[in-house]
């Protein structure tokens, strides 16, 4: 987990909330190897907010989002990196959801 900030600093207590809030991301695959968060101060109205979440055999993921508040951005970015891990984790365990014997087969004797 790496919470950095770009041209400025974060107030005292959001950090904690961001690592906090980033954290919850793993209980959705296991295969999560690093969370980087990068929160760009450049527009003081517009924070923006960088999630690149690294995952084992497949390229990071990315997911951002700009709102009025650094915890607006926070909480927006959140549910597109959600969606993507479990997008990911049902790729990856999709292949092993229907065996061969469950594919319904063609009766050819029905008359």
């Amino acid at each position: 987990m790496n919470v950095s900030a770009r041209h400025g600093a974060l107030q005292p207590g959001d950090q904690a909330l961001v690592e906090e809030k980033a954290l919850k991301l793993r209980r959705l695959y296991d295969r999560v190897n690093a969370i980087d968060v990068t929160i760009d101060l450049e527009n003081l109205d517009k924070p923006h907010v960088e999630f690149r979440i690294s995952v084992e055999h497949s390229d990071d993921l990315i997911a951002h989002a700009e709102a009025t508040t650094v915890i607006a951005a926070l909480d927006a970015a959140i549910p597109k990196a959600e969606q993507q891990l479990r997008k990911l984790k049902e790729k990856k365990t999709e292949h092993r959801a229907t065996a061969h014997k469950h594919i319904e087969s063609v009766d050819t004797n029905e008359e």
